[in-house]
């Protein structure tokens, strides 16, 4: 959590909590009649609440700021994924066609008759071709 998030809630939460003690003077003075006490009772009420409304917005630049920090963060490791993944794609290419170059190099000549069968054509085998002029 960002330090101003912090600083802000505490604030706002302390001064919030603050504000009981005046209203409670306000509560009493006006039970007895006294308005002198309840108007300086509702001027530091007010004091409090200020401080209060000072905090929450420091509390919700905070949060700004820290969803901001989030963002740039997810979006650099984001980008870090998709390098990594292109050097990975670039990789295995080569990878592929280095195993496909040496399977075709391992590759024999095959003939298939007029049935369908596939007949290994070698080298050594007893081929007899006759050729007369």
């Amino acid at each position: 959590m960002h330090i101003k998030t912090i600083e802000g809630l505490v604030g706002a939460r302390t001064n919030m909590n603050l504000l009981n003690t005046p209203f409670g003077v306000f509560k009493e003075a006006r039970r007895k009649g006294d308005t002198g006490t309840m108007a300086r009772a509702m001027e530091y009420a007010g004091d409090f609440s200020g401080k209060a409304e000072e905090y929450q917005a420091k509390a919700d630049k905070g949060m700004e700021e820290e969803a901001k920090e989030v963002r740039e963060k997810a979006e650099a490791q984001l980008e870090n994924a998709i390098q990594k993944r292109k050097e990975e794609r670039e990789e295995l290419s080569s990878d592929v066609s280095a195993q496909e170059t040496t399977a075709a190099n391992k590759l024999e000549p095959v003939i298939y008759t007029k049935t369908g069968e596939a007949v290994k054509n070698s080298s050594e085998s007893d081929i007899n071709i006759s050729v007369s002029v």
